[in-house]
C-alpha cells in the first residue's frame, strides 16, 4: 500500500465549538446571519471606499448616453427653474407677496427634485440590485446609502446654479449662505433615513414602490414648493405643512440664501429639521439592519 506523504494528508477536521472561536477571532459570520449592529456599522465603515466609488460611477453614468453630456447637469435646473417660474410664477401666480419669486421657486424646485430622486431610486436600491449583492458580498445599506451620495454629488452644479440664480435676482451674499450647506446636509442625513426605511419596505413588497412616486406627486404641492406656507394657511394647519419633514428643509434653506423679513432665519425650523434629520437616519439604520439577513434571496 502506498503510504501518503504527511504534508498531503488532510488537515483534521475542527470541532464546532473550535470552528465557532475561530470565526469569532477573524469576525465571521454565518450566511444568512445579520451581524450584531455595532459590528454592521463597523463594516459600513470598513466599505466607505467601495462606497464612493460606486457612487462616483453612478454620478458619471447620469449624462454619458447624452450628446452634450454632463452640461445636462447644468442644463436641467435652469431648464426646471425656468418652467416652473413660468407656470407658477407669471401664470398662476402662487408665490403670493414674495419679493424673489424667481429664487423662491428656484429652491423649492432644486430641493424637492432631490428629495423625489432619492426616495425613489433608494427606495428600490435592493430589489434592483439583486444580481450585484449575489455576486459580491457587503453590507447591503451600502445600496440606499450610495443613492444618497449619488444624488448629492450630482447635484452640485445644481447647488451652484442656485447661488447664481439668487445672485442675479437680486440676492447679496451674506453670512447666513454659511447655513445653506449646513441645511443640504440635514436633508441628506433624512434622505439616507427614509431610503434605508423605503429599501427594506420595498424589498418586503414591491407593489408598495407604485405608490411612491403618487405619495411624492402629492408632497411637491404641499410642501410650500410653489407657494409661500405662512401666506396661504393658517392655524394648526399652518404649524403641520411648516414643521413636516419635507417642507422645513426647504425653508430653511430660504432662510439661509433668502434676504426677507419672510425668510429671516427662524431657529426654532432649524432645530425640528434637525431633530428629523438625525431621528430619520437613526431609525432608517436599525430598521434596515433588522432585515440585514434576507436582502438578496428574493
Amino acid at each position: 500500500m502506498t503510504k501518503v506523504p504527511q504534508s498531503l494528508a488532510p488537515a483534521p477536521a475542527l470541532d464546532p465549538v473550535a470552528a465557532e472561536q475561530l470565526a469569532r477571532r477573524h469576525d465571521l459570520v454565518a450566511l444568512g446571519e445579520r451581524p450584531p449592529l455595532g459590528r454592521y456599522l463597523v463594516d459600513v465603515w470598513k466599505h466607505r471606499s467601495f462606497l464612493w466609488t460606486l457612487s462616483r460611477a453612478e454620478t458619471a453614468a447620469k449624462h454619458q448616453t447624452n450628446r452634450l453630456g454632463q452640461l445636462w447637469a447644468w442644463l436641467n435646473p435652469l431648464l426646471l427653474i425656468g418652467s416652473y417660474f413660468v407656470v407658477f410664477g407669471l401664470i398662476i401666480q402662487t408665490t403670493g407677496t414674495i419679493h424673489n419669486k424667481i429664487g423662491f421657486l428656484a429652491i423649492g424646485v432644486v430641493l424637492f427634485q432631490v428629495i423625489s430622486s432619492v426616495i425613489n431610486t433608494g427606495s428600490k436600491s435592493i430589489v434592483s440590485n439583486m444580481n450585484l449583492m449575489r455576486a459580491l458580498h457587503f453590507p447591503r445599506a451600502l445600496l440606499p446609502l450610495s443613492v444618497a451620495l449619488t444624488e448629492f454629488l450630482a447635484n452640485i452644479p445644481a447647488f451652484i446654479v442656485l447661488f447664481l440664480v439668487m445672485i442675479v435676482t437680486g440676492e447679496r451674499p451674506s453670512v447666513e449662505w454659511l447655513l445653506f450647506p449646513v441645511s443640504i446636509l440635514m436633508l441628506v442625513m433624512m434622505l439616507t433615513g427614509m431610503a434605508l426605511i423605503g429599501a427594506r419596505i420595498i424589498n418586503i413588497s414591491r407593489d408598495i414602490g407604485n405608490l411612491i412616486p403618487v405619495s411624492l406627486r402629492l408632497l411637491r404641492y404641499v410642501s410650500g414648493v410653489f407657494f409661500p406656507i405662512a401666506e396661504k394657511s393658517h392655524g394648526l394647519a399652518q404649524i403641520i405643512l411648516m414643521y413636516q419633514p419635507f417642507a422645513l428643509p426647504l425653508q430653511t434653506a430660504r432662510e439661509a440664501l433668502m434676504y426677507d423679513p419672510s425668510h429671516a432665519v427662524h431657529w426654532p425650523h432649524w432645530a425640528a429639521q434637525a431633530g428629523w434629520s438625525i431621528g430619520f437616519l437613526l431609525v432608517g439604520i436599525v430598521v434596515f439592519w433588522v432585515d440585514e439577513a434576507r436582502y438578496g434571496r428574493g
